[in-house]
């Protein structure tokens, strides 16, 4: 869960035939993508609504941590939607630890009638939905660099493409069929332009 869930929060800067998108462009698109992933974030949909504040830190949260993907992916290329303006891997590293940090979290069994007992993590203290979310996501960055995962790690090389995905099987190279074909699409005009 956690490598897919920061993955998403990343990839909510996009590239479309415009160029880069971002949809936490305001407090709205944050409110938006945070109502479509709350089970994951442990925020109720019904009442959550960011402010520009929150915007401010989840964004910030988000650049950092697509600065330790663009370390993770190295010496192979980096996303091309901000590589260039992203902060400095030190203030990065230390923005994700103290967010995630600044919320800590303890197991908790539950155990429904007639179902299999399971184990959700959970505030140890009291925390507004702001650093809730934003621990959980640095928790999550931390999860996907520290784990097995990182190796697999890939900025999509396909022309206009700016996501990061994990390579699931040796032959991947792109993170979406889309991608791939839009590459050898890219390929053959090339070939027969300068033919």
């Amino acid at each position: 869960m956690s490598s897919s869930l920061v993955l998403e929060f990343v990839s909510t800067v996009r590239a479309n035939r415009s160029g880069p998108v971002d949809a936490l462009e305001d407090a709205g698109g944050l409110t938006v993508w945070v109502a479509d992933h709350a089970p994951d974030l442990g925020v109720d949909p019904a009442t959550f609504v960011a402010t520009p504040e929150m915007h401010e830190d989840v964004v910030a949260l988000r650049q950092a941590i697509r600065a330790l993907l663009a370390r993770a992916v190295s010496p192979g290329r980096a996303s091309g939607a901000d590589a260039t303006v992203l902060p400095a891997f030190e203030s990065s590293l230390d923005l994700v630890n103290a967010t995630a940090a600044s919320v800590p979290v303890t197991p908790r069994l539950e155990w429904p009638q007639d179902e299999a007992p399971r184990a959700r993590t959970l505030p140890a203290r009291a925390a507004g939905d702001s650093a809730r979310l934003r621990a959980t996501l640095a928790s999550a960055a931390i999860d996907l660099l520290a784990g097995p995962y990182r190796t697999q790690l890939r900025a999509c090389p396909a022309p206009r493409c700016v996501l990061y995905f994990v390579k699931e099987h040796p032959r991947q190279e792109w993170c979406s069929a889309a991608c791939g074909n839009r590459a050898r699409a890219d390929r053959h005009y090339r070939r027969h332009k300068n033919a």
